[in-house]
């Protein structure tokens, strides 16, 4: 890698263009290796395990995640990489040819695969061989043209699982929510089309009638205002919703440029954060917006959250609020998933402590996922650092991965030689008056700030509802 990565980019025009053109041929034929390579890994351990006496059913239940981390993927995408290559492998292998001559790239290879996965395996091998990449068939082509030719030659050979596949697609209609740049999101839904159309256009009826009255908002401004208020029923968005913002209390009272960060969404600006503490229509008549603030204390240092154990055996509220402020999203390696569980690092079956150390926030599927048999996890609650999260697969490879920092947890924000920094009036409307925080509650503390000999930073997390 480092010998690729030192080699000069000298020479003309052409001599670029021409090692570009070598380079994304190699990025295929290495693309192509890799379905082999994770094929095989995925036999192997499906035959070793039913060596084991592993159940049918159960066999390769961990392969899909093992082939994520190496390919430093997230759990979903690695099971998507793995059926790709087991349809290229043993079922297309003109495709497959195309990927490793570099007649086609991944992208293109895992389109054929898409569009033919109705099909049944004979079926499927047909198409790959009417369409036969590898003969330079798509030379040329885009996407949609691969796309509509694949489409094609599918329906040609069994157009009524092409039909069953269309039909059964609505039980697969979903809303979804990601980042956006600029403190903004993407709010999708996939709706079957008749549903889709109607949805649209109802929005924008709405839109141009409000312009025809008056209204100086643009039309996709009024059709996303509209969208939001029909679905929360508050013109603003906040109808009993619980937004967990997470800041520095130098950020909340005395206007400090430290970010903050809001879960599932990342960093935010300092000032919009404030902002969204009195939106400039929260005191119109019928707003019902609600402020809470529960404080949340850091290490010094570190920038960790402050732990504290509990005997039970499930994860109590405030613990299971502290793990979501402190991990995010889910803790795995390389996933990015919403957190859907609060689970113990070492399995409470085998004696691991019910605290925030020893608790992660994990998707359901990475969940399930380090319950199978050569899966390890442990933690790493060094006072020092932030929280660590190590796994060890099956096959004796290890990953880690640590906490997010916090609001405030720079590496500016550590220097011991920073000046200190000025109190927080203890008579503020949202703070109470200042007592030591109540042991055992340092994770969920809304008893006020901690006493200057405990030498907490503080974190404000606000809650809106």
């Amino acid at each position: 890698m480092s010998e690729l990565a030192s080699l000069p980019t000298s020479g003309g025009g052409p001599e670029l263009i021409d090692e570009l053109g070598v380079l994304e041929n190699l990025k295929s034929a290495i693309a192509a290796r890799q379905a082999r390579v994770a094929v095989s890994f995925d036999v192997g351990e499906r035959q070793s395990e039913a060596r084991a006496g592993v159940p049918a059913s159960e066999r390769g239940r961990g392969v899909a995640a093992q082939v994520a981390l190496a390919r430093r993927e997230a759990p979903t995408r690695g099971g998507r990489l793995l059926g790709v290559a087991r349809a290229l492998v043993t079922e297309m292998p003109h495709t497959l040819g195309a990927l490793e001559a570099g007649q086609v790239n991944e992208w293109r290879a895992m389109l054929l695969v898409r569009e033919t996965a109705c099909l049944s395996a004979a079926d499927r091998c047909a198409v790959d061989e009417d369409l036969s990449p590898d003969t330079g068939t798509f030379d040329g082509a885009g996407d949609r043209q691969i796309i509509a030719a694949a489409r094609a030659a599918a329906y040609r050979r069994d157009p009524r699982s092409v039909t069953d596949r269309a039909s059964h697609a609505v039980r697969e209609r979903c809303v979804s929510l990601r980042p956006a740049p600029d403190t903004m999101a993407y709010l999708t839904a996939l709706l079957p089309v008749a549903q889709g159309v109607a949805v649209l256009a109802a929005l924008t009826r709405h839109a141009d009638t409000r312009r025809a009255e008056g209204d100086t908002r643009s039309r996709g401004q009024l059709m996303a205002d509209a969208l939001v208020e029909r679905t929360t029923g508050t013109p603003g968005g906040f109808s009993r919703v619980e937004v967990q913002l997470v800041m520095t209390d130098r950020t909340l009272f005395q206007g400090d440029s430290e970010p903050a960060r809001l879960p599932g969404y990342g960093v935010v600006p300092a000032g919009w954060a404030r902002g969204l503490l009195t939106p400039a229509d929260a005191a119109q008549p019928g707003r019902d917006h609600q402020v809470r603030l529960r404080r949340l204390y850091t290490a010094p240092g570190s920038g960790d959250l402050i732990a504290a154990d509990s005997r039970a055996r499930l994860f109590t509220p405030g613990q299971r609020r502290f793990l979501q402020a402190r991990d995010d999203l889910c803790r795995t390696p390389y996933c990015d998933a919403p957190i859907r569980h609060f689970d113990h690092i070492v399995p409470w079956r085998d004696d691991g402590p019910t605290s925030l150390a020893n608790g992660a926030g994990l998707c359901e599927a990475c969940n399930h996922t380090k319950e199978l048999d050569g899966w390890e996890a442990r933690a790493h609650p060094d006072p020092g650092t932030p929280h660590t999260l190590e796994l060890r697969t099956p096959t004796g490879h290890t990953y880690r991965s640590t906490a997010p920092p916090l609001p405030g947890s720079s590496d500016d924000e550590r220097r011991t030689d920073r000046p200190a920094r000025s109190p927080i009036p203890a008579d503020h409307a949202l703070m109470p008056p200042d007592r030591p925080p109540t042991p055992g509650r340092a994770h969920d503390d809304r008893s006020g700030p901690a006493h200057p000999r405990t030498r907490r930073s503080r974190r404000a997390e606000l809650l809106f509802a």
